[in-house]
């Protein structure tokens, strides 16, 4: 690829820079150039503030008849961003800067005036020393002292700096952490105690109420007359009561069986009242047989006992109650 860039060019031998023609153009002709503000300016037509380093199409010119040491001197014509009016400004070789010329106001150049004004005082000195010898005496008084000035602060300085070496750093920091540590636990404790007496105080409250609420239980019972000890709710509290304090208290109930659960118990009510136990009849013999076996069976059994009979299971009867009011049917209660 190198050989697509040659630098050094053919010259034919018969070739005379003499016969080339030379462009005629005049020493005023301006540039098209891109650059950027060399400061922050302000316009003075529309006040549109314009910063360093915003980018511009600038035409630039030489400047006839200015130069400084030789080196010719530039100015560029650039438009406003706002109402395009045209502002001018030029190089500075002299202070290594540029010069504000035409259509803004240049801004910060503060520390430009200073550095310029301290230049005439610079110039004026020189000038009186020059003429007059006492004057350079007194300024050389001045400087002097100004001098020695400059080295105390500098002497205090230097002590400052030896005393804030001298300083444990790290000493200063364990303590700063220690003393935070002695916070904290301070905070600690303090939040502790204020949870304490919070709930000691609710329990003082909490403790009057329920002496209130039982002081108002008693003179309530006191007012209300005594309850019966026949209440619906005693059956619960009896089943409810252990062995040996229900049969302290009352006797021991019989067990009931399930069967009586459902279709009841022969022992008391109407029908405990008619139903006899069937007794087992005697052997018969030849002299008591009568034309009537049965009436001389029941004529010869003892009359029963009236009363309840004594609670058996009907199932090892093999019946119910109607069978057996059905087997008594003959007897004399009956009839």
């Amino acid at each position: 690829m190198s050989e697509r860039k040659v630098l050094n060019k053919y010259y034919p031998p018969d070739f005379d820079p003499s016969k080339i023609p030379k462009l005629k153009l005049p020493k005023d002709r301006q540039y098209v150039v891109r650059l950027m503000a060399p400061f922050n300016m302000r316009c003075k037509t529309c006040g549109e503030y314009i910063y360093k380093g915003k980018k511009f199409n600038a035409r630039k010119e030489t400047v006839q008849n200015e130069q400084y040491m030789g080196l010719p001197i530039f100015r560029f014509y650039i438009k406003c961003t706002r109402c395009l009016a045209e502002i001018t400004f030029k190089t500075d070789p002299e202070n290594t800067d540029y010069a504000m010329e035409h259509g803004a106001t240049r801004n910060f150049q503060a520390e430009k005036l200073i550095e310029e004004e301290e230049k005439k005082l610079q110039r004026e000195r020189e000038e009186e020393e020059l003429n007059n010898p006492m004057k350079v005496l007194e300024n050389r008084t001045r400087d002097s002292k100004l001098e020695m000035e400059v080295l105390e602060n500098l002497q205090e300085l230097k002590e400052l700096n030896q005393r804030q070496a001298r300083v444990d750093f790290e000493g200063l920091l364990s303590l700063h952490r220690e003393w935070e540590e002695r916070e904290k636990e301070r905070a600690k404790e303090e939040d502790e105690r204020e949870t304490r007496e919070m709930l000691e105080q609710a329990l003082v409250k909490r403790l009057r109420d329920s002496d209130s609420d039982s002081d108002s239980d008693r003179e309530r019972e006191g007012r209300a007359p005594s309850s019966s000890t026949d209440r619906p709710t005693d059956i619960l509290t009896s089943d409810s009561q252990t062995p040996s304090q229900s049969s302290a208290s009352e006797p021991k109930r019989p067990r009931v069986e399930s069967w009586e659960r459902s279709v009841g118990s022969l022992r008391g009510g109407a029908l405990g009242a008619l139903v006899v136990r069937k007794k087992p009849s005697p052997p018969v013999t030849q002299t008591a047989q009568t034309d009537q076996p049965g009436l001389a069976t029941l004529k010869d059994a003892p009359p029963p006992v009236p009363g309840p009979a004594p609670a058996q299971p009907i199932a090892a009867k093999n019946g119910s109650s109607l069978s057996l009011l059905g087997a008594y049917s003959d007897s004399e209660d009956s009839e």
